[in-house]
């Protein structure tokens, strides 16, 4: 029996607010806000990126039901950040007074605040 991988604790670089754009897929070239991250998958959400459509039964708070678009999942590895001056870039880890702050390779300017 094969064991499954557990990434709940993995560490990404992007985080949620982070203005991405995609790389790969359908929807490359994109950009949007990471709404979520689903860190046992290895994916994350992007606003009005990935786009399916759902159906739903009718409930209390949906009183209609029908078909809902929504946002499906990305992979995580399909996204990179994009840094305050707009260019896509890796994202770093450096030092600064202490505490360990994400940063622009491309630019080298500081993302966390």
């Amino acid at each position: 029996m094969k064991k499954k991988l557990d990434f709940s604790r993995t560490k990404y670089k992007v985080k949620k607010g982070d203005t991405v754009e995609v790389i790969a897929g359908e929807n490359s070239g994109d950009r949007g806000e990471v709404l979520s991250i689903d860190r046992a998958a290895g994916r994350v959400f992007v606003k009005n990126i990935n786009m399916i459509k759902k159906t739903m039964p009718k409930s209390q708070e949906n009183q209609k039901g029908g078909i809902v678009e929504r946002e499906a999942s990305i992979h995580i590895s399909n996204v990179m950040v994009v840094d305050k001056s707009g260019k896509v870039t890796r994202i770093g880890m450096k030092n600064v007074d202490g505490k360990l702050k994400r940063y622009s390779k491309k630019s080298g300017e500081v993302l966390d605040k």
